[in-house]
This record gives structure tokens, sequence and C-alpha cells, in this order.
């Protein structure tokens, strides 16, 4: 009797579970075909135009512009800077390699609170002008963590004798890293990659902190929510969301592929 109901509490309670999360998404969704008018509180009416106009609202577009240069930037840096750490902690030991390990993840700890008035202390310190170079920094910060830990995972998983293997048939180090290491880690980087990019985009706290006159897509939601946040700011919102689902279905779609092949050898 108990398996039969846990067989059944199981799939109510995650069905529950998915619908909750849901939830949000789908008002988004359905509110993005809402005709608002100047306030998008309440139901009006369908409508096609603000998907026909998505940049109608004034700045909307200005701030997602702005939102995507800053994750574009941030997310290049870090996966970069990030997949260089996690390589040298995974593949080398030297002195303060454990105390590396743990000021790695104090950002990650840390709240964004206490990361982002930090960051606006340091730049205020020295002058800098804050704008898009400040959040490009803050947000470079805080993603590096995320990256060095998802590429960390895959570096660990590596057989280092590939790499040996390639010094034995001769390669250069950087040979070796190139044609053997960097082939094996980049489905980790690519995940790291995407991470940082939706961390970097997602950001509001440390964003609201060292952005200065800089309006970004979260603070454009932020400030535009007190009045009812704008259908097109929806529409964003919801194209963002199909954009992510079609790479995630896209990735899976590779990899079942990828799969196949392998075993078809």
């Amino acid at each position: 009797m108990k398996q039969k109901l846990g067989r059944w509490l199981v799939p109510v309670f995650g069905g529950l579970a998915f619908l909750f999360l849901l939830v949000p998404i789908v008002y988004v969704f359905a509110f993005s075909f809402n005709d608002a008018g100047r306030t998008n509180l309440s139901w009006r009416g369908f409508t096609l135009d603000n998907w026909k106009n998505p940049c109608g609202a004034p700045g909307v577009c200005e701030a997602l512009g702005n939102s995507l240069q800053v994750g574009l930037a941030a997310t290049l840096i870090s996966t970069a800077l990030g997949t260089a750490i996690a390589v040298g902690l995974v593949r080398y030991r030297f002195k303060f390699n454990a105390t590396a390990n743990m000021l790695i993840f104090l950002p990650l700890a840390t709240p964004e609170v206490v990361l982002g008035a930090s960051l606006l202390a340091q730049f205020l310190n020295i002058g800098a002008e804050l704008g898009m170079g400040t959040v490009v920094i803050a947000h470079s910060i805080f993603c590096i963590s995320f990256v060095v830990v998802t590429v960390k995972a895959r570096v660990a998983s590596l057989d280092p004798k590939l790499e040996e293997a390639a010094g034995d048939l001769y390669a250069s180090p950087i040979q070796a890293f190139w044609r053997v290491t960097f082939p094996l880690l980049l489905p980790g980087i690519v995940a790291a990659a995407l991470l940082a990019f939706a961390m970097s985009f997602d950001d509001f706290i440390i964003t609201n902190f060292n952005s200065g006159n800089l309006d970004t897509f979260p603070k454009f939601i932020y400030v535009a929510a007190t009045r009812g946040i704008p259908a097109q700011a929806n529409v964003i919102g919801s194209a963002m969301f199909i954009i992510s689902l079609l790479v995630v279905i896209g990735g899976q779609v590779l990899a079942h592929r990828r799969a196949k092949m392998l075993a078809a050898r």
C-alpha cells in the first residue's frame, strides 16, 4: 500500500512543483498579448501589436541592448579567465592551492548586496566613472566563480594520460591543449559561458550599485514595476525564454546524435 501511495505522490508533487515554477512564465507570456495601454496590471484584451512592435515602450530596447552588451562582454572575460583558473587548479598543485579554491567560492557565498556595495566603494576610491565599464568588471568578477566551478568538474573528469599521449607524439604543451584538452573541455566551457551570461543578464542588485545612469533590462523592469510592467517587456521576456528553451533543446538533440554516432562506431 505504501509503495503504491509513493508511486502516486511523487509524480503528483513533482507535477505541482513544476506547475508552480511555470505560473510566472505563463503570466509573462499571456500578458505579452495584453492590449495594455499605459499600464499592464489587468487584462484588457488580446492583441498582437506588442509582438509586432517590441520597442514600443520608451527605453525598453535600449535597456535590453545594454544588458546584452554587458552580458556578452562579462561572459567572454569570465569564461576565458575562469577556464584558465579551473585548469590550473586541477592540473597543478602549488603552495596556496587550497586557499585559492576557497577564495574562488567566496563570491558564491557572499550576499550580492555586500559584493555590490564593496565593488562600488572600490570604484569610487579609484575615481572610476560608473557606467558600462564598471558593470562589466563587476559582472566578470562574480561570474568567474560560476565558470571555475563548472569547468573544474569537467577538467577533473578528464584523464591526464590523454595529454601525456599527445606529448609522446611530439606535441608541444600548447598543441596538446588546443588539439586534445580544449575539445574535451568545450562542452563544459559552453555550459559555463551560458550560465555566466544568464547570471549577468539577470543581475539587478550588483548592477544597481555600479551602473550609475546606465539602464539595463532588470533595472528597467524594477522601475517600471511601480506603474505596471509594459507589455513590450513581457514580449522580450517571453522571447528570451523561448530562445533559451530552443538552445537547451538543440543541445540535447546534438548530444543525443553524438551519443548515437559514438555507439554506432
